[in-house]
């Protein structure tokens, strides 16, 4: 007979195990994951109380067959940094790369930016250099670096992580590394191409740090279970992937979602068993909820972020947001928040009785929905004590009282409508967001913490259905028990996808690397799988010049590319079919073993009575409920809402207008038939509400954005992030972004309220033949406009905003806005990139436009845009149904735009755009966003009503407004003049009275005959962006913040330039300047570096534009952060192997420039040195100030050093290069850069 199996999943509040006895019965058990007066380790601890052993007797031979966990072990390492220390061993000239990262700040209004602490503690430079086409240019010096390891290995390092520029391409280098780091002693080697064998420097080295971390501790812990198991019991441990692998296979880097995925697949295995293939995930545990989407397969992604670390192997697609029962509850004075911040299970919730604050879980006890006498008595220093109700009923009515008209219920049940609105908003970026209908699915609701909330969730997503498995409170350990073991294994390919003709895909010839990647020895070749085993083979394709891949199963080339433009169409809304196609990797998954769950065993027909009937508050009254053992329910037998369910450490809150029934199988079967919803009252905002609607918005620009960045083409989107998507009210004001360009958010309003005084919407009482008579060509639902003029609210023309009314259902009321602001590559201009350092007018800066309309009633005008960016540029419109269709197919292709030529006076040496294909799709890309927002926020119309939507537009920017009025309370004004590097200079005055500020900038220089100047637009988005970041707490970003703020901008100055003054480095180089004058004048913080150091080049064939990363300044009580984006610029630095394969140039450094920051007390952060040689002649221009003079230090701190550029020319020869300047490169120059450090603060 079968020994016991043991199925475990041990989170990071509970640890779940699920027993098979010998005689296949099921059994469960929770246990605390951290309780050390009690055990050293909780599955352990439940496994020997299982067998009933001692806590210390050893487990004998033949007694346990097998135990499968999935662990937070690793997740924990990298969570408190207790993991291995790490030697990284990476390229000469990279060691600082990881930790400049993608140079982005990960809190965009935080003063003090905290990035994440490197996982290594020491770096080794090799001398060693592979292009990108995998050719050895410098061989590794293995002498040297044998002597740089036995050093490291004598000062105590075991781990090290090996990262050599493109080793994906070509591994001899990392590979001959590790035989060095074996012989010097070092005894776990992470190489980057194996842990990740893709493109991309900085995740696949970032994932090799990470697996160099975390592998030892995971080891450890491998090794303290299995030493605890008898000799004969198979250990497995649970993947990121979703599949088992055996103990001593188990890596770090496989670990971080080891728990989540078992959830996902007993969610799968569950629902499928139910007769479900649409199905929902719904994981609610103590700290986190994770949700996930199984249509008939699993989703995987590639590429995520944990703790702030990237990590990029296969993993199940699963989403996590920071609400559990353990999120904490607070009030700021105006909203109520739960969330993100967690009581874990150390305190835990206060009814723990652990000291721990209010969190969601004390919410659910003071209103009835977890009841303590039916909750595992687990509490308290003895660890046998109940729920504390009366510490919580104390809680909530201490801070009831800071509310007036709030009871302690009301309180707690705003709360819980807070936590539900983020969980439901988790699962609508899963599904609204791609184009997937919740409603469609049933929702799987499983975790500790589920049931007490999957009505209430179901409800906000008009999901009608909901399965509860007997096995929910421990699904993920019940998953675990069931999953395959999986082996997953990729190589990159990176060629075009070849035609049936034998060329590649659009005509263009196909590289030789994809057939002998097919050949590949450890990708089966078709056939019969080994008995038992199956194989799974996928190729990972995208379009060419995208970087969003699609995993499409494996078949003919033809078959691939009509399986992924479906893909394409079905997620992103379009598809182009004439586009090459690339195959970016190919992926094999060996699949064997697993289980099926098993009906529930002892079902009875007879109907269980409740236990007994006990007060809950719900929808704001308290109802008698019946409480009922979901166990006891007989097969069939139905039961109305409201009421209890409990079982075995889990609680089912059935809401009124649900019904549960009991399955065959002894399933749960939720079903909604009069489900009641509360809608907000649009009379008066309210706490609760205000959070859930601020939240909302919030979330629905989000989506927006990561459309626009998975549909874009040019690099400057995709990879950089040079881009910026919010909403707007009727107005034009704004209510709501993204995190994403602070410049663009606090004007892209001023480009919505052009387009609206321009194309002003037809009054509703108008009827449709005295609109279309309209010569100004009205809006209309459908349509969309481009506008990039910065005298008409843009910043410089590179940035071209998309600007998409909202309507009624009706089409006659115009109710919102949603708009998308991108970076192109190139609009034109004097020189590639439309960056020109020496631009006197504004139309030698590329295609200007006041207002143009490019969507009409859903249909791309191709003709009219093409016509805009240049004479030259007619080019065949995509073919109907294609890209230029946003509705129901075809392209119109008549102009609807009075002809405007794209060049003004002054500019007739411009020339036209230079890669009009690219701007077309990046513009495509724009409306996909914006149609997205449309759609959420007619979304949202329907579950609260458009009123409420109306009315919480205004009532957000009403909360803004008074952060903002309290923050003046607090602050002094001040003046401050801050001098530019070309003699100009910004003069700021900022006068403070009665919770109104005056920002006064007479005194400033008058517009300059050079490109400086700044348009009015700018100094708004600075205002704003730098009060906003002076409030403490954490609002979104709306035009509140200026309501009492008025701002003096002198017509005809540097902040308020009049026609046709250039404006190309206003936007990113004065608009620093402008932020750091504010902050100088207030004495917040010190200068960063004051500079986005623009660097573009480019000839006929390429355009690039990057800009560069520098020192923060420091602020009272903190240093500045090295190496970073600072105020009004966020935008991501291209990857160094993308960027050497896209373009011809090489990256020879990328490091700290030490000792550039200010001096002080608080020092300033320092800022970078980059190194570019250049493998072709290039034109080139560079604009970046704080050249003369370096960021100013406050309170008696020093300033940074200013930047500095010159080239290296081939021949020797050095040749400066002034901070505005326009140049020629010749192939071998190289350029080199070295940004400005930050101020210091204080003495």
């Amino acid at each position: 007979m079968a020994g016991w199996q043991f199925w475990i999943d041990r989170g990071g509040t509970f640890t779940d195990l699920v027993a098979r006895s010998p005689e296949g019965r099921l059994s469960r058990r929770k246990l605390l994951s951290e309780n050390p007066e009690h055990y050293r380790d909780a599955a352990l601890a439940g496994i020997r109380a299982t067998l009933g052993l001692g806590p210390h007797t050893p487990i004998p031979l033949g007694l346990v067959a097998a135990v499968k966990m999935g662990t937070t072990v690793g997740t924990n390492a990298l969570l408190t940094h207790s993991g291995e220390r790490v030697l990284l061993i990476t390229t000469a000239g990279f060691a600082d790369a990881l930790e400049i990262g993608d140079q982005a700040r990960p809190d965009l209004f935080a003063l003090e930016i905290r990035k994440p602490v490197p996982l290594y503690d020491a770096v080794v430079e090799a001398e060693e250099r592979i292009d990108a086409q995998g050719a050895v240019l410098r061989p590794l010096n293995q002498p040297a670096l044998a002597a740089r390891l036995a050093q490291a290995r004598a000062e105590g390092r075991q781990a090290c992580a090996i990262a050599f520029l493109h080793a994906w391409k070509n591994p001899a280098h990392e590979l001959a590394a590790a035989d060095l780091a074996r012989q010097a002693g070092f005894t776990q080697i992470s190489l980057s191409h194996q842990a990740s064998p893709l493109i991309k420097f900085l995740p696949r080295a970032e994932t090799a740090v990470l697996d160099a971390a975390l592998s030892p501790p995971v080891r450890r812990y491998v090794e303290q279970v299995a030493a605890e198991l008898p000799a004969d019991c198979a250990l497995e441990f649970m993947q990121s992937n979703g599949g088992l692998t055996d103990a001593h296979r188990f890596q770090g880097k496989d670990s971080v979602l080891s728990g989540p995925a078992g959830g996902l697949i007993g969610m799968a295995k569950a629902g499928r068993a139910a007769g479900f293939e649409k199905l929902i995930g719904f994981d609610m545990g103590g700290t986190s909820t994770d949700v996930s989407l199984y249509a008939g397969e699993f989703e995987r992604t590639l590429d995520t972020r944990v703790a702030g670390h990237r990590v990029r192997v296969p993993m199940l697609g699963v989403h996590t947001v920071a609400a559990g029962g353990g999120s904490i509850l607070r009030y700021d004075g105006a909203r109520l928040l739960a969330g993100p911040e967690s009581a874990g299970s150390l305190p835990g919730p206060l009814s723990y009785r652990r000291g721990g604050p209010l969190t969601v879980t004390d919410a659910n006890l003071l209103l009835g929905r977890l009841q303590a006498d039916f909750f595992p008595a687990v509490f308290g220093p003895s660890a046998s004590e109940a729920l504390d109700l009366e510490a919580v009923r104390e809680g909530f009515a201490e801070l009831a009282e800071q509310i007036p008209g709030y009871t302690p219920e009301r309180l707690a049940e705003g709360f819980l409508d807070i936590a539900v609105e983020h969980m439901a908003d988790a699962i609508r970026h899963l599904t609204l967001a791609r184009g997937v209908n919740p409603a469609a699915f049933t929702l799987v609701s499983f975790g500790g913490a589920g049931g007490q909330h999957a009505c209430a969730v179901a409800n906000r997503l008009g999901i009608g259905q909901v399965l509860i498995s007997p096995y929910a409170s421990v699904l993920s350990a019940y998953g675990i028990g069931l999953a395959e073991r999986r082996e997953v294994r990729q190589e990159a390919v990176e060629a075009l996808l070849p035609s049936p003709t034998g060329g590649g895909a659009g005509g263009e010839g196909a590289t030789p690397a994809l057939p002998a990647a097919l050949k590949s020895p450890w990708l089966p070749h078709p056939g019969p799988p080994p008995v038992g085993e199956g194989v799974n083979r996928r190729a990972l394709l995208r379009y060419q010049g995208s970087d969003t891949t699609l995993a499409i199963p494996f078949d003919t080339p033809e078959a691939m590319a009509a399986a992924f433009h479906a893909a394409h169409q079905a997620r992103f809304g379009f598809s182009d079919p004439a586009r090459p196609l690339v195959c970016a990797a190919i992926e094999s998954e060996t699949v064997s073993g697993g289980g099926e769950p098993a009906p529930e065993a002892n079902l009875t027909d007879a109907p269980a009575d409740p236990v007994t009937c006990r007060p809950v508050f719900l929808h704001g009254v308290w109802r008698d409920t019946p409480i009922l053992e979901a166990e006891a329910l007989g097969a069939g037998q139905a039961v109305e809402g409201p009421a209890l369910l409990v079982s075995d450490g889990s609680t089912l809150v059935l809401e009124p207008g649900w019904r549960a029934s009991k399955t065959p199988r002894g399933d749960l079967l939720l079903s909604a038939h009069a489900c009641q919803t509360r809608r907000p009252d649009p009379a008066r905002p309210d706490p609760a509400w205000l959070t859930l609607f601020n939240r909302r918005f919030m979330s629905i620009a989000e989506d927006m954005g990561e459309t626009l960045r998975q549909t874009a083409r040019s690099v400057n989107i995709r990879e950089r992030l040079d881009f910026s998507c919010a909403l707007f009210d009727r107005h034009g004001d704004l209510i709501a972004n993204a995190p994403h360009i602070p410049v663009h958010l606090g004007s892209m309003g001023d480009s919505v309220r052009a387009i609206l005084k321009k194309f002003p919407p037809p009054p509703p009482e108008e009827g449709p033949g005295v609109r279309e008579q309209r010569l100004s060509t009205p809006m209309r639902p459908g349509d969309a406009w481009l506008i990039n003029c910065p005298y008409a609210g843009g910043t410089h023309l590179p940035d071209i905003t998309v600007v998409m009314p909202v309507f009624d259902a009706a089409g006659a009321e115009l109710r919102y806005f949603t708009a998308a602001r991108a970076h192109h590559a190139d609009v034109g201009g004097i020189s590639p990139g439309s960056m020109p350092a020496d631009s006197t007018h504004i139309d030698q800066e590329g295609c200007r436009s006041e207002g143009m309309l490019i969507v009409r009633e859903g249909r791309l005008l191709e003709a009219d845009l093409r016509a805009w960016l240049g004479p030259s540029n007619q080019n065949p419109p995509f073919p109907k149904g294609g890209r230029g269709d946003f509705r129901d197919g075809g392209t119109t292709e008549t102009p609807l735009n009075p002809p405007q030529p794209p060049f003004g006076k002054g500019g007739s040496d411009a020339a036209p755009a230079r890669n009009p294909d690219q701007n077309v799709a990046d513009l495509q890309a724009q409306v996909a966003a914006c149609h997205l927002g449309l759609r959420l926020l007619r979304q949202l119309e329907e579950e609260t009503g458009p009123e409420a939507v109306l009315a919480y537009m205004g009532f957000v920017q009403d909360n803004a407004e008074a952060a903002v009025q309290r923050l003046l309370g607090r602050l002094r004004g001040g003046e401050f003049r801050l001098p530019l590097d070309d003699g100009s200079h910004i003069h700021v005055n900022v006068r403070i009275q009665d919770a109104r500020a005056l920002i006064d900038f007479t005194g400033t220089s008058p517009q300059q005959p050079g490109n400086l100047n700044a348009p009015a637009s700018i100094a708004h988005s600075a205002v704003l962006y730098v009060f906003r970041t002076l409030i403490d707490s954490d609002i979104p970003l709306n035009a509140g913040v200026l309501r009492p703020l008025a701002i003096r901008l002198p017509p005809g100055s540097l902040l308020n330039p009049r026609y046709p003054a250039a404006v190309v480095a206003g936007n990113v180089e004065t608009s620093q300047n402008i932020v750091d004058a504010l902050y100088g004048a207030l004495g917040a913080l010190a200068s960063s570096q004051g500079t986005m150091n623009n660097f573009s080049f480019g000839d006929a064939a390429h355009q690039y534009y990057e800009t560069v990363c520098g020192g923060a300044g420091a602020g009272p009580g903190f240093a500045g952060a090295s190496a970073v984006h600072s105020h009004m610029t966020n935008s991501r630095l291209t990857d160094p192997e993308v960027l050497e394969l896209n373009f011809p140039v090489r990256l020879e450094r990328f490091g700290l420039r030490r000792g550039s920051g200010g001096a002080g007390r608080w020092r300033g952060g320092e800022g970078i040195e980059r190194r570019l040689r250049f493998l072709a002649p290039m034109s080139a221009n560079l604009l970046a100030l704080r050249r003369r003079i370096g960021g100013f230090g406050l309170e008696g701190g020093t300033a940074g050093a200013p930047g500095r550029q010159w080239i290296e020319r081939a021949d020797g020869v050095r040749a400066e290069v002034a901070g505005i300047d326009r140049f020629e490169l010749r192939a071998g120059d190289v350029f080199v850069l070295e940004t400005p450090g930050g101020g210091g603060f204080s003495h």
